[in-house]
């Protein structure tokens, strides 16, 4: 059964919710009746019979019910169109449900409603983070440090350089997420993708079901097509690469040989269980975690692209529970980094001090003027 102690400790309450049974079930029941709408918008149904569809779509189905029947007869859409045509009394209606559309037109389109909403929560927490990194950059532009090369102590750099850094990482692969979500498109194509069963009217329905669903369309339809999933998938897993940077880098500046910069003491919060006198770095654990999680997962869906024919076996059915892990570790190492940068306890005194120590001068070259670029690029970017 689903683990929400485990799942919570690595991703956000609201990023959960979104992947959720509950989420799924409500974007499935939505595409059908949409579906109906948008058939009826157009004539190819009538307005009553579309009205009875989204009527019997209205109530969410028994979750643990309903993921039975989905895994006996091998689809989520084999069994909830049944209830859906359980519900309607007229059978003629009844046989109007799911018309022209196929098993993995709702499982995509679902999924891609979900990842709409997944990728709005991406955007916000990563700008609260590129927002704190730039406020911690231009706090720091002077403040010298030791610049460290291979784990070793280097040449003398300024903390606001390595936060600028981390600023430009983590804005670069946000841009790239950015781009990448317009493969977050509305699924139709029917039994092999070639939009039959529609009455000769298959566009002007993928017209309004998109405007309902809000969903582009695609330019045709992507059943065994997935280069769009397998380039957000990787565009999460850099996203989350770039947070595991600072993370790393924040862990090892926190080590008490160190002791230049430590996440926000927090009631609570990175003790530990045997050792009262540790002050652990439990967000950057987060987002390292996710770190070493993410690519593989985005490699699950790279390896998917091969898909047979008009439809695949096993390559898109891979697809939505690696996705939803995706969008689910992302988020929580945003979550977990975004607080941690904007309360970060930075001990400039310390930093002088190693410096000083490792007798390698003050020269910080052009440290100020680069965090000063990285800081104006950003600006012009958000």
């Amino acid at each position: 059964m689903p683990s929400l102690i485990r799942d919570r400790s690595a991703s956000s309450a609201a990023m959960l919710a979104v992947f959720g049974d509950e989420a799924l079930l409500d974007a499935a029941l939505r595409f059908e009746s949409s579906l109906a709408q948008a058939q009826a918008d157009v004539g190819v149904i009538d307005q009553a019979s579309a009205a009875c569809i989204a009527a019997a779509c209205v109530e969410r189905p028994d979750v643990d019910l309903l993921a039975e029947a989905a895994a006996h007869a091998g689809t989520l859409a084999i069994p909830l169109v049944e209830i859906i045509r359980k519900r309607i009394n007229d059978p003629v209606i009844a046989k109007l449900v799911h018309k022209g559309a196929t098993s993995q037109d709702l499982a995509d389109t679902a999924l891609m409603l979900q990842a709409r909403a997944g990728a709005a929560l991406v955007v916000e927490e990563a700008v609260r983070l590129t927002d704190a990194l730039a406020a911690l950059a231009e706090a720091h532009a002077t403040t010298p440090m030791l610049g460290r090369t291979l784990l070793q102590g280097a040449l003398p750099i300024t903390f606001g350089l390595k936060a600028a850094g981390w600023l430009q990482g983590v804005a670069g692969a946000l841009a790239r997420f950015e781009r990448e979500t317009t493969a977050i498109q509305l699924q139709l194509g029917g039994a092999t993708g070639s939009l039959a069963g529609l009455d000769g009217q298959a566009h002007a329905v993928l017209a309004s079901l998109s405007v309902l669903l809000d969903l582009p369309p695609a330019t045709t339809p992507w059943h065994s097509r997935r280069e769009g999933l397998a380039g957000l998938a990787s565009s999460l897993a850099i996203l989350t690469g770039a947070v595991g940077k600072i993370a790393g880098d924040i862990a090892l500046l926190a080590q008490g040989e160190v002791a230049e910069a430590f996440e926000p003491r927090v009631e609570g919060r990175g003790g530990s269980s045997a050792m009262a006198h540790k002050r652990n770095p439990t967000s950057c654990q987060v987002a390292l975690s996710a770190a070493i999680r993410a690519p593989h997962l985005a490699a699950t869906i790279t390896a998917a692209l091969p898909q047979q024919h008009e439809r695949g076996l096993g390559g898109w059915q891979a697809e939505a529970p690696v996705l939803a892990d995706l969008f689910q570790l992302t988020h929580g190492a945003l979550a977990a980094m975004a607080p941690a940068v904007e309360g970060l306890e930075v001990d400039t005194d310390r930093m002088a001090a190693n410096l000083a120590a490792a007798q390698v001068g003050a020269d910080i070259g052009e440290s100020e003027a680069l965090t000063q670029r990285a800081l104006a690029a950003y600006r012009k970017y958000r």
